[in-house]
């Protein structure tokens, strides 16, 4: 039986991984009503810390071995740069490992440099694993396609050996530049008009102005709010909605970069539902608190009557659930609820719902197919290659409007910021403005 030290290194990372994990939900299923809530939310973070990290561990050794490890064996290892690119890449990689520790430690009103490096380097960890493993795998099919025919002297298979990383490296480095690039500008407003069923005609092009996945912490601060906020004003919204992950930190430590909210004044109301990122803060109730200071209402599961100012007969139903993460994590006195979020909402008024995650929409329109437009998020569009292709085929919905049924419809956001990494490829970050038509 091999023991544990016999173990190679990407087995003994996996294991602890596992280990990790099984300590996650060991602590979710038996500790979470035993432990002070202040406790319980940074023993939560540390362990996501933790298992990001081992995880990423078994990665690391492989980049380390195909950048490192493989040019010592050669006559490169006697060269002046080499051992400059070694500390390098050791840098690299120990940043890119740190990005999880500075929700821990290094939030504030703006972003920290480190924070911001360290997770342009998880941006670019990712890309560097996606090409090595792309490359290695393309390798290994041209060498059981061309079987034994492909024979080369030691030098020309050294040097195509030496080809992967360097290419990898390049390609890695290119996008990175352009992934930081794209997030840097401003988010594209798109506007998109949307038949609403039972609409009043006194509400015809109402203006609702969407908002999603901004990702107060790390790497996005005050300035980043303040100019979403100026972008929104200059729309002139009749409502703003806020669906979900506003926030990666708690209320009282981001406090002064979430201000800007409080220039938001939408006639007829700004609202907010709670994201999966809200829950991983472990103090959603403080977030309600200070929304409600700057006259943002959430909505907990729950609906409020939308009422033409032309006249109070003609109205419609904004509703709001708490993100399905909720039951993940067992929040206590949170969960989506759609039957207490649309008490009193009938089909014989049209129906608007906030719900985070597309797969929430999903379930929602299961329950009650009478909804008419439901707004989400979560995805970010993919944010970033390779991500994209994981969003895609994990929400039942993945970004821009869709029609479901006849009278229904469902807009998910691509994201008005990003989440940690300061890139974006392949996708775009967007304020929606939503034109409600009636029929």
């Amino acid at each position: 039986m091999i023991s544990f030290k016999q173990l190679p290194l990407e087995a003994k990372a996996a294991v602890a991984a596992g280990v990790v994990f099984f300590s996650m939900m060991l602590s979710r299923s038996y500790l979470a009503e035993q432990l002070e809530l202040r406790m319980r939310r940074r023993l939560l973070r540390l362990q996501m810390a933790l298992f990001a990290n081992t995880l990423m561990l078994i990665g690391s050794l492989h980049v380390w071995r195909c950048t490192v490890t493989m040019f010592s064996r050669s006559s490169a290892a006697s060269s002046f740069f080499f051992m400059p690119w070694k500390i390098a890449v050791f840098m690299f990689l120990a940043l890119a490992h740190s990005s999880f520790f500075t929700l821990l430690f290094l939030v504030a009103e703006e972003p920290y440099f480190f924070s911001l490096a360290a997770y342009t380097c998880l941006g670019s960890y990712i890309l560097l694993i996606f090409f090595l493993f792309t490359l290695g795998s393309v390798e290994q099919a041209y060498k059981f396609l061309a079987g034994r025919s492909a024979k080369a002297s030691t030098g020309n298979k050294n040097s195509r050996r030496a080809m992967k990383p360097v290419l990898a490296v390049m390609l890695t480095a290119v996008l990175t530049v352009i992934g930081l690039l794209n997030a840097s500008r401003p988010p594209t407003v798109n506007s998109v008009e949307v038949p609403v069923h039972k609409l009043p005609s006194a509400m015809n092009n109402l203006k609702v102005v969407l908002l999603s996945d901004i990702h107060l912490g790390p790497t996005v601060g005050k300035t980043k709010l303040a100019m979403i906020v100026r972008m929104v004003k200059d729309l002139k919204p009749d409502i703003t909605v806020i669906v979900g992950d506003l926030t990666d930190s708690e209320a009282e430590i981001i406090r002064p970069a979430v201000e800007p909210l409080g220039e938001l004044n939408s006639p007829l109301g700004t609202y907010f539902v709670t994201g999966n990122h809200e829950y991983y803060t472990s103090d959603v109730s403080n977030w309600f608190e200070l929304l409600k200071s700057f006259n943002i209402r959430p909505l907990h599961n729950e609906n409020v009557k939308i009422v033409s100012p032309k006249s109070a007969d003609d109205w419609f139903c904004l509703a709001g659930v708490d993100d399905i993460e909720a039951d993940v994590l067992r929040y206590s006195g949170h969960g989506m609820d759609l039957k207490r979020a649309l008490r009193g909402c009938s089909s014989e008024h049209a129906i608007v719902l906030l719900a985070h995650q597309p797969i929430a929409a999903k379930w929602a329109l299961q329950e009650r197919p009478d909804i008419n437009l439901i707004l989400s998020g979560h995805t970010h569009g993919g944010q970033m290659f390779p991500l994209n292709a994981g969003a895609y085929f994990l929400n039942p919905f993945f970004v821009g409007l869709y029609k479901v049924g006849q009278n229904t419809f469902v807009y998910v956001s691509p994201g008005t910021m990003y989440f940690g990494i300061p890139m974006r490829l392949g996708s775009r970050a967007e304020i929606t403005e939503i034109i409600l038509r009636s029929p």
